[in-house]
């Protein structure tokens, strides 16, 4: 044991800067080490979980230090790469390097402290009590001590803090501290003979004594069967459910046989991850086209750290991707392959575990805590049976890798790689490319329809670039042809929200058993309601938005807060009973085509459909069999599935998009109207897409309907240049909130007067975004254009002194910072 006093930095899961000193004890001295979890005591009574970040024997302060209470882990569970990363998120995305350790671990790693409730004394007299104070020390009589939590779900009580400190100043009640972990691991109980029985003449003594318990000798006799432990091929150990059921026994008898010590029980801990068996195939032998830009991107890696492959939908993208997975594993690297859906992850998983088997593992927010766990655990490990290649939504970016080789951005265009709330308000894509570069890895981004951002680092030189522009077995692009709504609504041809021409072209598809994708980016069965006599549309108490009608639930739903209310019979301002739905969402897209086709099967995809893991494989598993004709669904549908059978693909309303205030509405336009394009026709022939809008001169709809990325890339360019957008700058989006709007107001107007004499002309606002209020929360935004290169140091530093001279002045403003905010 070391006689040296070591202090320690650790970092906390908490919104505050920097790190936080405790002392070592000496018996915990030589178990401490940088990237081990230790328990922490904050405050009186807190206790926390934190990282080591640094070790020094001597104090960092004059201050009295407390002690670190445990040291959890008997190996680091963070790799000083990720440490290196964190910090880099901490410094670009400008919040505390705690609040990324409370994003990157997995919160069953997090343990912390539980408020927990006993009683002081036996109470005998309740008349100095009220009601609800006699009901709270009546579920502590058992003697058992509860949480708060739990408590205030009995009581049905908003918060019970209140009432908790009535009974500590009457001195009923005492509080404590316990951990709690969120991570257990799941045991397998196994049994074995006791070392007592281990002779065979021992054992068939016993035997013969135990002819009055015939289902205890016939487990022993069923035992040493499976296990042949006395022909000197076994292993003295059996799984206990396997025992039970071949020996038809019931567990009194064997809990008889683990009484008497002939068996012994004992646990292993097993993974809840299932391992599939599966036959592994050979890769497969590339097109000319993919070997031509396989051997390119491995030329360009030489001088490039960062390439992006433009590859059109159905380009065969996928298979490059697997023979650069392939090279890489076999030079014993590892591979991370970041989706931006969890959607994809069905699809893709099987496609690598065909190649590699148990060497794929699977990580994102719809597994479990302990399923996330125990993947962490296992990339952790770095053992032979360990994950070589994590394929997963963002958040895998924070898996701890020890030698990382490649990392893989599929669709890297998307907006889902950008995590808006809470912080770190990162964006995966870019925090690959650095996360890569820690590991002095590579970084391929791969895409039908570039950001403009990827794309300009291309032109500049800063990213290499590899095109694949011939669709896999040279068939063509889809036909795209465009509808015009309000001629269709002018002639009085529309049924429901099809136009004659998507009908005509859905008509023909199931005729030939073909099968088709309607998309409209939005859920729902309706935007709003509308009183036809006073023009009431219901809105949320909360925030500022019109409640959506989901037909399903037969409720209005806001989006945004998740509050709920049943449908009105009335209209509360007028009393009018002619309340309408106004617009259509997914939810009403596929009433009305089932209504219009009825002898066809039709299923949803979108955030209503998808809300575990298992629902999102099942539909696009039946959509991809055969089992559904026609797929409805939000932007779900267009990141990335590969369909054999849809022919027809309907863009429903192309308008909505189009016309959405943001500098990248026409961009993101035109990404989803190509992707959702792609679907079709990616096998044996030639697919159709029919895109509805009112106005089909858009620049953008002919940009679609002539797949001219290119030619949308130039135009969006010249804008941007013109109006210093990205990427001729880098934006910084400040969001205050407050209840109040007066005081929110003034705030915001001193937040922009410090910041206005060093941005100018660059800073935007304040403004009410487009959502105004949000859990009743008034909102402003102040939008800052930074310069690209340089000063971006200066620049982080102003705003951070903004922010406190605004929390100094104004405690109860929240002001959040969103570096490159989408």
């Amino acid at each position: 044991m070391s006689s040296k006093e070591l202090y320690v930095e650790i970092i906390l899961p908490l919104p505050l800067e920097g790190t936080f000193s405790y002392k070592v004890p000496l018996h915990l001295a030589n178990e401490i080490a940088i990237g081990k979890r230790v328990v922490v005591p904050l405050g009186n009574r807190k206790m926390y979980t934190g990282i080591v970040a640094e070790i020094s024997d001597k104090p960092r302060t004059d201050r009295t230090i407390k002690e670190l209470l445990e040291v959890l882990d008997e190996v680091p569970i963070v790799h000083p790469q990720q440490f290196e990363m964190w910090k880099w998120i901490a410094h670009y995305y400008m919040c505390s390097v705690g609040e990324v350790f409370k994003a990157a671990l997995p919160s069953g790693l997090q343990i912390d402290s539980e408020t927990r409730i006993s009683l002081h004394l036996a109470l005998t007299d309740y008349s100095g009590l009220s009601k609800r104070e006699i009901e709270l020390v009546s579920m502590l009589e058992a003697g058992q001590p509860v949480s708060t939590e739990k408590i205030r779900k009995a009581l049905n009580l908003r918060s019970v803090m209140s009432l908790v400190k009535l009974l500590l100043e009457k001195e009923v009640i005492i509080l404590e501290e316990q951990l709690r972990s969120g991570f257990k691991p799941k045991l397998e109980s196994y049994v074995r003979l006791g070392s007592d029985f281990l002779q065979e003449s021992k054992l068939n003594e016993v035997l013969d004594n135990m002819k009055g318990a015939r289902m205890q000798q016939q487990i022993l006799i069923t035992f040493l069967q499976m296990t042949r432990l006395f022909d000197g091929m076994g292993a003295n150990t059996l799984k206990k459910k396997i025992l039970l059921k071949e020996s038809g026994a019931g567990d009194g008898s064997m809990k008889s046989l683990l009484k008497k010590g002939i068996l012994e029980q004992y646990e292993i801990p097993v993974s809840r991850i299932g391992v599939e068996e599966r036959k592994i195939e050979p890769l497969k032998v590339l097109t000319p086209q993919q070997s031509d830009a396989l051997a390119e991107i491995k030329a360009l890696f030489e001088s490039k750290d960062t390439i992006l492959l433009h590859g059109v939908t159905s380009s065969g993208k996928t298979e490059v991707y697997i023979h650069l997975i392939h090279e890489m594993i076999n030079k014993g690297k590892q591979v991370l392959y970041l989706l931006p859906e969890i959607a994809l992850t069905a699809q893709i998983v099987d496609r690598l575990k065909i190649v590699f088997g148990d060497k794929v593992g699977v990580y994102h927010s719809k597994y479990s805590n302990t399923e996330r766990v125990e993947i962490w655990n296992n990339v952790l490990r770095n053992e032979a049976t360990s994950y070589q290649i994590i394929l997963g939504a963002r958040s895998s970016v924070f898996i701890p890798f020890s030698n990382l080789g490649l990392i893989i951005v599929d669709e890297e265009h998307e907006t889902s790689f950008k995590q808006y709330s809470p912080a770190p308000r990162y964006n995966a894509r870019d925090l690959a490319v650095v996360l890569s570069g820690i590991f002095g890895g590579k970084t391929l981004l791969g895409t039908a329809t570039p950001s403009i951002e990827s794309y300009f680092n291309t032109s500049v030189g800063k990213y290499g670039l590899v095109e694949m522009l011939q669709r896999y077995q040279d068939i063509e692009l889809p036909k795209v042809q465009i509808a015009n709504v309000r001629l269709a609504r002018f002639r009085k041809q529309m049924q429901y929200h099809f136009t004659p021409m998507l009908m005509d072209e859905l008509r023909a598809a199931f005729a030939k058993n073909e099968q088709a994708i309607l998309f409209q980016n939005r859920r729902g069965f309706s935007p709003y309601l509308e009183c036809e006599e006073c023009s009431y549309i219901p809105k949320c108490t909360k925030c500022d938005v019109s409640l959506t009608y989901h037909k399903k639930f037969n409720r209005l739903l806001c989006h945004y807060c998740g509050v709920s209310q049943g449908l009105p019979h009335k209209c509360p301002d007028c009393n009018g009973e002619k309340i309408e739905t106004r617009g259509f969402g997914t939810e009403k897209v596929e009433d009305e085509i089932s209504l219009l086709f009825p002898d066809i099967k039709v299923a949803r995809l979108d955030f209503d459909t998808t809300r575990t893991r298992k629902s999102y494989e099942k539909i696009i598993n039946d959509f991809s069999s055969g089992k559904v004709d026609l797929l409805v669904g939000t932007q779900m549908v267009s990141k990335g599935l590969d369909f054999d059978n849809v022919s027809v693909v309907g863009v429903l309303n192309a308008d909505n998009m189009l016309n959405f205030p943001d500098f990248r509405a026409y961009e993101r336009s035109y990404q989803l109207m190509a992707q959702v394009s792609g679907r079709a026709g990616r096998k044996n022939k030639q697919g159709k897409v029919v895109v509805q809008t009112s106005d089909a001169g858009h620049p953008i709809v002919k940009f679609v309907f002539k797949n001219d990325y290119h030619g949308m890339f130039q135009s969006q360019l010249e804008e941007r240049k013109l109006f210093n957008y990205p990427p001729y700058s880098r934006l910084i989006k400040l969001i205050l909130r407050h209840k109040q709007p007066d005081v929110l107001n003034k705030a915001a107007k001193d937040m922009a007067g410090i910041l206005l004499p060093v941005f100018g002309r660059n800073l935007l606002g304040p403004e009410y975004p487009l959502v105004a209020r949000i859990q009743n929360y008034y909102l402003k935004a102040i939008l800052l254009k930074t310069p690209k290169d340089g000063q971006i140091n200066r620049v982080r530093e102003v705003i951070k002194q903004a922010k406190k001279q605004m929390n100094e002045r104004q405690p109860g403003v929240q002001i959040t910072i969103d570096v490159d905010p989408m």
